[in-house]
């Protein structure tokens, strides 16, 4: 797998601590699957307040492409990391990620 690093993961959450508990998993899941596929892994915390907790994939200068929403449940880091690597596997059928179908035989591996 090379090339990868042309991507990242973009994890929006709010600033105020009542997201820190859920912002913890989703950022360590994060984490997990930027490592698997040698993407970068960006944190924004806005001042606003709001609930949801947001993952995006986004490579070069493309729109970024959303994958997860927390709302506000409970939820640990091997749930979110299953639905991010399902929807990584899922954006690798796109022809706009040629960079994510040479790493969909390495999402797979893991499953």
């Amino acid at each position: 797998m090379s090339g990868l690093s042309s991507g990242k993961l973009l994890v929006y959450a709010s600033s105020f601590s009542s997201c820190g508990n859920r912002l913890r998993p989703v950022s360590e899941a994060a984490e997990k699957v930027a490592g698997l596929l040698k993407l970068g892994v960006e944190v924004r915390r806005f001042r606003k307040e709001f609930k949801p907790i947001f993952v995006y994939y986004k490579q070069g200068d493309e729109e970024p492409v959303p994958l997860y929403c927390n709302n506000g449940e409970e939820s640990n880091v091997e749930d979110v990391y299953m639905v991010l690597r399902n929807m990584m596997f899922v954006l690798s059928f796109h022809p706009k990620n040629l960079v994510l179908r040479h790493a969909r035989e390495e999402i797979m591996r893991f499953s």
